[in-house]
């Protein structure tokens, strides 16, 4: 039973990460151009979704730790499992400022329905989370170096 429990929980974990990882890609196109009302609502209902899978991602991953068959001292005591988590940290942290700016927009959006976020603004968060696509990359290779301890 513990290697079909871990064969789930690894499941759920790789599905939710590209589902972050789309969500991401949707993020990034819809900030591609002007941000208009359509526009800012799909970026507010993609980005509840991305909060929604990075906080089940939170889960899948803790669940890894305490009943995967690798065992908690294997992620504790590996290096490279430490930077997967920061990586991941750094990313959720560079997430709040789109987030905080898309609520933002809505709301002067609500107040004046001609208002349009500034492009040098709009541009700054595709940046960002382009930014994030890059650290999930790196996540890939830290979680390949922790699955094979370092390549060793």
């Amino acid at each position: 039973m513990p290697m079909m429990t871990d064969f789930l929980l690894a499941s759920v974990h790789h599905l939710l990460v590209y589902a972050l990882i789309a969500m991401l890609v949707a993020e990034s196109v819809l900030l591609r151009g002007t941000v208009d009302r359509i526009t800012l609502q799909r970026l507010a209902g993609v980005d509840l979704g991305y909060g929604l899978c990075a906080m089940a991602l939170i889960v899948a991953g803790i669940a890894r730790v305490v009943f995967g068959v690798k065992g908690y001292d294997f992620y504790l005591h590996n290096p490279w499992f430490h930077a997967k988590l920061g990586a991941f940290v750094l990313v959720g942290l560079l997430s709040i400022l789109p987030t905080v700016r898309f609520l933002r927009w809505r709301k002067a959006l609500a107040a004046n329905p001609a208002h349009l976020p500034d492009a040098t603004e709009v541009a700054k968060l595709r940046g960002i989370v382009r930014f994030e696509l890059i650290l999930i990359a790196a996540i890939f290779v830290f979680a390949a170096a922790m699955a094979r301890h370092g390549g060793l």
